[in-house]
């Protein structure tokens, strides 16, 4: 039940309607507790052959109660629903804005699918604590509050022996309880792992359908889905012995009313009017007994639920803004980036040894620099540590002779642009994809010239208000690299980095484009990784890494009369161009 003291803050803020919705909750109880005292001044003003006015008073008075508590349930059913309803609102907000101030390194261990799961149907099941659950609980405790005192004022000894089987309820609901909670939680579990898949294969389905995997597949999810039904089922037989138990015991109560009342009846010590109305209170609390159980079920499955989402809560960001940030100094003709004696690692692969060791070079601002190495060199691990994707284990990254975790990720990540390997485009037009977020002055049109993305828009049916479709897919690969160059521009930062955005074009396209773009980051500091070493020629300063290490630095004429490592990489691409031309 801890887990669920998160809400506490959540339910604060609108305590006003609940607290109006708890109020009509007592209200619609009080009217509620009244109608069988009406029901029993009618029966016995029948039995003892009272004016027909009698009677019809105790009609309309019963009408009357009856109107006035089904108009407060209503109001209680508007305010405290309408209340879990804002309560999940608020609480979804928190948990995407907190996830998006997550670091990588969360979603290296937190599948896509997973944290779909705990931000739909983990919140939903939170929901209807916050609403239902709620609601009736407190009805229940209100409603037995009222009732019980009244019949014991009718028939102590009949009211004893009605409430006798309820004293197995507290033992049979802390059975059940941790039973429900913990196949609750299996069930979630089960839910994200299933929604994880098939995240996974939808997202690939492509990559499914080449390697003709659509049987594989299927059955794959079918066996996920069938352990899904299978904790589901295990749920609903703890929850199907419970909710009958519940029902069993407010029936021993019945058995002994009909039994035992009726004699009092017989032998004059009850009217008929009383027993009526003594029948009436005890199925009144039949219902909130099964209620009860209800409730039980829904309060375990939102703790099992909010502990998925507290355990979200309880990741710290590994990047953080700096306590104190330090300015950076005015920018003039790009940034003076610094990495000294970096040592790097993925934290999710800790144990295969460093991906970066003592790692340092300078680049003067403004100037064209190429970074190069095999396959698995951690060339770009260099730009993700510059864009603070992640932080160095040892050693420091510098801008303009400030460290960068002394800088706020506002800051840093304005001075950054970074086209990445793996190009990302939202289901937004071209235009909010390039622009993301800033206005159009004419860096939208100076932006696609340069990355020669203009010279797909004939092709698109709405040039730059086409919609893009998942992840961009009605653009080829080149169109999208393209893009996300164009995107970078776009932000014009003092720093542009440049992770072989440019595999997906040709060898002609990409010299157009890194033309184009030499004349555009001109006054920028320029970072450029890519594994077609004719790209880099010309850069002012080549660093070749390999296996983690700086292993040669210099321009391309030095390095190719060394005769290096940078001279092997040349010269076994050229072999390659040869055999493939």
């Amino acid at each position: 039940m801890r887990e669920l003291h998160v809400l506490l803050p959540y339910l604060r803020r609108y305590w006003k309607p609940y607290a109006a919705g708890l109020a009509l909750v007592v209200v619609s109880n009080v009217f509620n507790t009244l109608a069988p005292r009406f029901v029993q001044q009618g029966i016995d003003a029948l039995d003892q052959g009272a004016p027909f006015s009698a009677i019809r008073t105790a009609v309309l008075l019963l009408l009357l109660v009856a109107a006035l508590g089904g108009l407060a349930r209503y109001g209680m059913r508007e305010l405290l629903n309408s209340g879990s309803r804002k309560v999940e609102y608020d609480l979804r907000n928190s948990l995407y804005r907190y996830l998006l101030g997550l670091s990588s390194e969360f979603y290296d261990r937190y599948p896509t699918g997973d944290v779909m799961a705990r931000t739909t149907n983990d919140l939903l099941a939170v929901r209807m604590v916050a609403g239902p659950a709620l609601m009736y609980l407190v009805d229940t405790l209100i409603r037995g509050m009222l009732v019980v005192p009244v019949m014991v004022h009718m028939s102590p000894r009949l009211t004893l022996l009605a409430l006798i089987p309820l004293a197995v309820l507290p033992v049979a609901m802390s059975i059940f309880a941790g039973a429900i909670h913990r196949r609750s939680e299996a069930i979630q579990a089960q839910f994200s792992a299933l929604t994880s898949h098939a995240h996974e294969n939808l997202s690939g389905v492509r990559i499914v359908r080449a390697y003709r995997q659509e049987a594989a597949e299927t059955a794959a999810f079918s066996e996920l889905n069938q352990e899904y039904g299978r904790r589901n089922l295990a749920l609903a037989r703890a929850q199907g012995m419970f909710h009958p138990l519940l029902a069993m015991l407010g029936g021993l109560g019945a058995v002994a009313v009909l039994f035992i009342g009726g004699r009092q009846v017989i032998a004059g010590q009850l009217t008929v009017g009383e027993y009526v109305a003594f029948g009436v209170y005890l199925a009144m609390l039949v219902w909130p007994m099964i209620a009860v159980g209800w409730v039980v079920s829904l309060v375990q499955r939102g703790a099992a639920s909010m502990g998925r989402i507290n355990r979200i809560f309880e990741e710290h960001p590994a990047i953080t803004d700096a306590a104190e940030p330090h300015p950076l100094p005015p920018a003039r003709g790009g940034r003076e980036v610094r990495f000294e004696h970096v040592w790097f690692t993925y934290p999710s692969a800790a144990d295969r040894g460093w991906v970066l060791e003592d790692v340092s070079f300078t680049i003067a601002p403004g100037a064209a620099f190429a970074l190069v190495g095999p396959t698995g060199s951690g060339k770009s691990t260099v730009a993700e540590l510059l864009a603070r994707t992640y932080d160095p284990d040892q050693g420091r990254i510098l801008l303009d002779g400030v460290d960068i975790r002394s800088l706020t990720l506002e800051t840093l990540r304005n001075e950054v642009g970074f086209v990445p390997q793996e190009t990302f485009l939202f289901s937004a037009t071209l235009r909010e994809n390039i622009l993301l977020g800033k206005g159009d002055d004419g860096r939208l049109g100076r932006a696609a010239r340069t990355a020669r993305l203009d010279e797909a828009l004939p092709a698109l049916p709405d040039g730059y208000d086409t919609m893009l479709g998942e992840r961009g897919i009605n653009l080829s690969g080149g169109q999208k690299q393209r893009a996300a160059i164009a995107r970078a521009l776009a932000q014009d930062p003092p720093v542009f980095v440049l992770d072989d955005a440019l595999s997906a074009v040709d060898a002609a396209t990409e010299a157009e484009i890194l033309h184009a773009l030499r004349d555009a980051l001109a006054n920028r500091t320029s970072i450029v990784i890519s594994h077609r070493l004719s790209a880099v020629r010309d850069a002012d300063e080549i660093v070749v890494l390999d296996q983690g290490k700086v292993v040669e630095r210099g321009r391309h004429t030095q390095l190719m009369a060394n005769e290096g490592r940078y001279w092997e990489l040349v010269r076994r691409q050229e072999i390659e161009d040869e055999l493939e031309s």
